[in-house]
């Protein structure tokens, strides 16, 4: 089974957590100490964004983030190797390729379907990719075993049944606000009245993000989707601690910071022990 559909059938503490970070930011030892910090927290999956120069979803938060990545050195090949790492040291929780589709088509969307899947993911968020344009990579990957995510926004209301219907794992990812990705203070009218109506019609999870930054949207989107997807708070917040990040001396401290936000989104404000 895939690991994202194992995910969704376990019994969750506290509320369901899709956490998303930039590859590479602040550097690459550090995004591999947060993937083994967020599996051992036990989140839902993992977004792991592969760095863009023209990421046409995405705020000035994540965006600043992949020009520091980049300006690292990553690149999608480094993301899956990435990947390939946290595996071999033990990591289970599912990780999905957050990418735009120049560089799957630049790769070829077989070929990085194979690597993917040989690195590890478990599936693709393309939010770039049109559900009219999809078939072939869906295709690909479900013959791979690996879940292509669809995107849905509120005015989707009317594609909903054609967007959900061929879903056969993996989740729904319904879009909580219209414009680029962020921290919000408000969200969509009839957020939840959306989200209820996605439900009704996936026989898949339905989970939710852009704009989910506070312990209490988390709260309130979860009693009407079965997981929120947290990017930019984390991105910020991984931003705000990245000298402390990179230096050895401190990182244990600050990687505890990251995991106290964890928990407090999550549900289970349980004091954070130092360390990895």
């Amino acid at each position: 089974m895939n690991r994202i559909d194992h995910a969704f059938q376990r019994e969750s503490r506290g509320h369901r957590l899709i956490p998303f970070i930039t590859a590479g930011d602040p550097n690459k030892e550090t995004t591999l100490d947060l993937i083994r910090l967020l599996d051992a927290e036990g989140v839902t999956a993992i977004e792991l964004g592969v760095p863009y120069s023209d990421p046409l979803a995405d705020g000035p938060v994540i965006q600043a983030a992949s020009d520091r990545a980049l300006a690292g050195g990553m690149t999608l090949a480094g993301v899956l190797e990435l990947a390939r790492e946290a595996r071999q040291d033990g990591v289970q929780t599912p990780l999905i390729l957050f990418t735009y589709y120049n560089p799957v088509l630049r790769w070829g969307p077989a070929s990085l379907v194979k690597a993917a899947f040989d690195a590890g993911f478990d599936g693709f968020i393309i939010p770039d990719l049109p559900l009219e344009e999809s078939g072939e990579l869906d295709r690909i990957a479900q013959e791979a075993g690996l879940h292509l995510i669809p995107l849905v926004a509120p005015t989707s209301r009317e594609r909903i049944r054609a967007i959900v219907s061929t879903r056969r794992g993996g989740f729904i990812y319904c879009v909580s606000s219209l414009g680029t990705t962020g921290m919000r203070r408000e969200f969509a009218d009839g957020i939840e009245s959306f989200l209820d109506e996605v439900r009704r019609q996936s026989t898949v999870p339905v989970a939710v993000g852009f704009g989910i930054s506070h312990p209490d949207h988390v709260k309130r989107m979860t009693e009407h989707a079965d997981a929120a997807v947290v990017g930019s708070a984390l991105v910020k917040r991984v931003e705000s601690l990245g000298e402390r990040l990179k230096q050895s001396e401190s990182r244990p401290q600050a990687l505890d910071e990251v995991r106290r936000f964890i928990r407090e989104l999550s549900g289970r404000d349980v004091p954070a022990t130092s360390g990895k």
